[in-house]
């Protein structure tokens, strides 16, 4: 056990070593594949909350906000897959406690964001009972319910993030299967003590959007998967585009099988598009969202550093998604829809255009926030 994690430990120090970026002691791929899904959200929220989907064009439907559907599932990939390469080897070092609490804390920070900017979403357009309902988890949001799943799995994953570095090979490549058939279990076999928004949170329920607990676990679980892999073989070219190709191969799996099942796929990807099969998760959305996203996944680490660097805007909004989710969410609700007036008043064309400055902008946001904060941390380091 102790050769294991120590084997572990040095192939992070070979990640940082070889892989990482230079001076930063991140993975570039894992920022940009995190960049790739927050964009996509970006896309789908720029023009979804200023407009009715029934008003797109056909091609903004088809392909445009369908590919929109590859970032709930790459977010929380990644997410998996953030823990794997930064927390997991570290369960065993001696400030393990500090770490975990510091994980603690930003599922704290989250939980404040995402109630903050459930407020931000529902001003103006709710009253104050629905609105103080939604923050009780009586209701929830739908532009910014994935931070809510990120908060409450950041409260309790890390305590079991220590099991999972002890836990057999073989018994973590076939977890995401039992955790998968709980979730189908619970959610055809158990009624939840009748609270539905209980069910919600562990197992979705078609009347609410939200992203399950269990529901996504498995997808949790890949991620960590994929980050073991990724520690491992991320330093090495030739075995970071081995893995990349891997990954591929997956995402051409599970694409295949989505045409195969899908038939007419204009109608099938309209129906997508409207988020049909996502809560709870069904097989046709699942196939189509979970192969898209392994086939950004795939890109992003076969293009490894000169990718990320290549695409750096994307890459820095991918740094840091707590933040862009904050400036791009209080941009659409407060300044184009609430102080400027946008709501239903613009066409799918001026949408596009101002999605994409919004980008743009939140890239320039991060950037300059992450400068500010150099800044201020070099007078301390160089003392």
């Amino acid at each position: 056990m102790t050769d294991r994690r120590a084997s572990a430990t040095q192939a992070g120090s070979a990640v940082q070593a070889r892989g990482a970026a230079p001076g930063s002691g991140r993975i570039g791929a894992i920022d940009l594949a995190r960049g790739f899904a927050v964009c996509l959200m970006i896309l789908s929220h720029g023009t979804n909350a200023l407009m009715p989907y029934d008003d797109f064009p056909s091609w903004g439907q088809v392909p445009i906000h369908a590919i929109t559907k590859f970032s709930s599932s790459l977010f929380v990939i990644v997410f998996g897959i953030a823990l794997a390469v930064a927390f997991v080897p570290k369960t065993s070092a001696p400030d393990w406690p500090q770490r975990r609490n510091r994980l603690l804390w930003r599922g704290l920070l989250v939980l404040f964001w995402y109630k903050v900017l459930t407020v931000v979403e529902m001003y103006g357009r709710h009253d104050t009972s629905a609105i103080v309902d939604t923050l009780l988890y009586r209701d929830f949001p739908s532009f910014v319910e994935i931070l809510g799943f990120y908060a409450i799995a950041l409260l309790w994953i890390p305590w079991l993030l220590p099991l999972w570095a002890k836990t057999p090979a073989v018994l973590r490549w076939l977890s995401p299967i039992p955790v998968a058939f709980a979730s189908w279990w619970l959610l055809h076999h158990f009624d939840f003590w009748g609270v539905p928004q209980l069910q919600a949170l562990l197992v979705e329920h078609p009347d609410y959007y939200t992203w399950g607990q269990l529901a996504r676990g498995p997808l949790v679980l890949v991620g960590l998967l994929i980050g073991g892999l990724l520690l491992r073989y991320y330093g090495d070219r030739r075995t970071r585009l081995a893995l990349a190709g891997a990954l591929a191969l997956v995402a051409a799996v599970l694409l295949a099988w989505f045409v195969a099942r899908g038939g007419d796929l204009q109608p099938l990807l309209v129906e997508i598009g409207r988020n049909a099969g996502k809560h709870p998760p069904q097989l046709m959305f699942m196939l189509f969202s979970v192969g898209g996203a392994f086939a950004l996944l795939a890109l992003a680490v076969a293009g490894g550093e000169l990718l990320a660097k290549g695409l750096r805007p994307i890459a820095i909004i991918g740094s840091d998604a707590l933040m862009a989710f904050i400036v791009h969410i209080g941009v659409i609700f407060l300044l184009f829809r609430e102080a400027m007036g946008l709501y239903q008043a613009v066409s799918y064309e001026r949408a596009l255009m101002l999605t994409a400055l919004l980008l743009a902008a939140t890239a320039t946001w991060i950037w300059l926030w992450q400068t500010v904060k150099r800044r201020r941390r070099a007078p301390v380091q160089r003392q």
